[in-house]
């Protein structure tokens, strides 16, 4: 008979038979602080209920995770959809993006939801939760998944089945409710009870807790100009008919998708666009700065924009706020005792300040330098001057932070934040996050131009996104504008880079969970070949080929 060997964060060992399945060896480890939702086989995400069936490292995947919040959440969205099921037969339940620790839903009825029926659905998931039901994972042949989803009215799910054709699918079931998600869920919904639901434009949020709290629910903080960006990008989707990667692969199917690929490069330039004439109509503006998260596509958007201001004949002149650190032997550090350049106390504002202040006063200056490599701050003779017509440029992760331009004047500054906000869904109850297009993004402009691989990647990305929750995201609503930068077209132009890639992250690597995670999301889509994109696109920052230098 087979036997496999075991082996657990503490070193220890087990042989066993056969196989095992995970919910069977929690006392192997601490879940005295933190609710286990699945474990890593050989760095594999798995549910507790699985099958394992080979030699293996094994380690839980806690509730304080960032994986573990993400099996926390796809989960608590399942519940939801069951509930939606029992109590709108018939009704499209539809997930949205995110919004303060929440996913935004719409139910397609022909009504606004009430609060009676927001109460009644709250109720119905506390009952799901309360009872601690079985969420069981089974595959199916290609022919009963279609029959199924067909019986749900579940479309899109339906639809995506001709164009990825698997002999057999794994299935989710919950009571009577069956369902497709992307990734491991929770074995019973007794450990999903903190959740809330709050009426919210049209629709409702599904609020849920942060990975490092998860015991509570945060503070909802609204978001209203990025709510309203993503809503005029959902209406366009619809008009459209391309709302979800089946209907995006049925255009690359029916060789019909270079003429959305113009209509979606057409839209984003007149955004850019409206946002000249925005600040133009201002008239006072005399800089502006622009901020937005790792791969949002701030170094194209800057170039695009200045094109813009030029036609509306400004003369734009860019200084780049990495000129700004501060030499090595100032830089502050972290918790661990790296250099933090991420906080604004690495940047020399007091100089930005001044140098902002002499140029808008027609003083010349003296632009600094960086050296990454030797960590100092230099002068190499660059100056400037800014004319009646120029105008400044400058991009930057703090740029919204007011305390970086203290001494400008508000009426003097013009901030925008980008973000990439996809209007697709993989289908009904499967959200694009933002979070994997910009990661998928970096993996593929770094391992272009920087020589790193996928695993170097994703390795520093939790660093990136802390980074980001700090410096970036708590200024969105300080913009005067904002742009998605999101091209509803470019994962399947992606994918052709960032596939190999994943491919060659190994089972012996931590960061091959990810790997996995992303693959399988990429799997849902169709390939478009790098030629159909345009050379000013923002894409190009990431695959290259670009008109633009960079």
């Amino acid at each position: 008979m087979k036997k496999i060997t075991l082996t657990f964060p503490d070193n220890s060992t087990l042989e066993a038979e056969n196989e095992v399945t995970p919910i069977t060896l929690m006392n192997r480890f601490d879940s005295k602080n933190h609710k286990i939702l699945a474990v890593k086989v050989n760095n594999e995400i798995s549910s507790l209920y699985s099958s394992v069936n080979i030699s293996a490292y094994i380690e839980p995947v806690y509730d304080n995770t960032v994986e573990g919040a993400e099996i926390y959440r796809r989960s608590l969205c399942f519940v939801l959809a069951t509930a939606a099921h029992h109590l709108f037969p018939g009704a499209r339940l539809l997930v949205g993006h995110s919004l303060g620790y929440g996913y935004y839903y719409t139910i397609e009825n022909g009504k606004s939801i009430s609060k009676e029926d927001l109460d009644s659905l709250k109720k119905e998931m506390k009952r799901i939760i309360d009872e601690d039901k079985i969420i069981s994972a089974d595959f199916i042949s290609y022919q009963e998944a279609c029959t199924l989803f067909e019986r749900l009215g579940l479309i899109e799910t339906r639809k995506q089945l001709n164009y990825r054709c698997p002999a057999r699918i794994r299935v989710n079931q919950l009571e009577d409710f069956s369902d497709l998600y992307f990734g491991p869920l929770v074995c019973n919904t007794g450990v999903l009870e903190v959740f809330d639901l709050i009426l919210y434009k049209e629709g409702f949020l599904l609020r849920f807790p942060s990975h490092s709290n998860p015991e509570t629910l945060t503070e909802f903080k609204d978001q209203p100009k990025l709510f309203e960006i993503y809503n005029r990008y959902k209406k366009w989707g619809k008009r459209l008919n391309v709302t979800s990667a089946a209907s995006l692969n049925e255009l690359i199917h029916d060789r019909k998708v270079n003429d959305f690929i113009d209509i979606t490069e057409t839209l984003q330039t007149k955004c850019i666009s409206d946002i000249a004439d925005q600040i133009q109509d201002r008239g006072t503006v005399k800089v502006v700065l622009i901020a937005g998260p790792s791969s949002s596509g701030k170094t194209t958007t800057s170039k695009k924009l200045a094109l813009q201001l030029q036609a509306l004949g400004y003369k734009p002149k860019v200084i780049g706020l990495d000129n700004y650190y501060l030499s090595r032997d100032r830089t502050p550090k972290d918790e661990n005792g790296n250099y933090d350049y991420e906080c604004l106390e690495a940047l020399d504002v007091e100089m930005l300040n001044q140098n902002l202040v002499d140029l808008f006063a027609g003083k010349a200056i003296k632009v600094p330098s960086y050296d990454f490599h030797k960590g100092l701050s230099y002068f190499k003779g660059d100056q400037m001057v800014l004319e009646p017509n120029d105008i400044l440029v400058m991009e930057g992760i703090h740029g919204l932070n007011d305390k970086l331009t203290p001494l400008v004047p508000a009426d003097k500054k013009f901030k925008i934040y980008l973000s990439a906000l996809t209007q697709l869904n993989l289908d009904d109850h499967n959200r694009i996050p933002t979070s994997d297009n910009r990661l998928i993004r970096r993996i593929v402009r770094d391992a272009q131009f920087r020589g790193k691989s996928a695993a170097d990647t994703i390795a520093m990305w939790e660093n990136v996104q802390k980074g980001e929750r700090l410096h970036i995201f708590p200024f969105q609503n300080n913009a005067d504008a904002m742009l998605n930068t999101a091209l509803d077209y470019e994962i399947p132009v992606l994918k052709v880079y960032a596939d190999p890639l994943l491919r060659c992250v190994t089972p012996l690597q931590k960061e091959y969970s990810e790997a996995s995670h992303l693959l399988q999301f990429l799997s849902n889509f169709s390939t478009i070949p790098a030629t159909s994109v345009p050379t000013q696109s923002i894409i190009r920052e990431f695959i290259g080929g670009s008109a633009f230098h960079y």
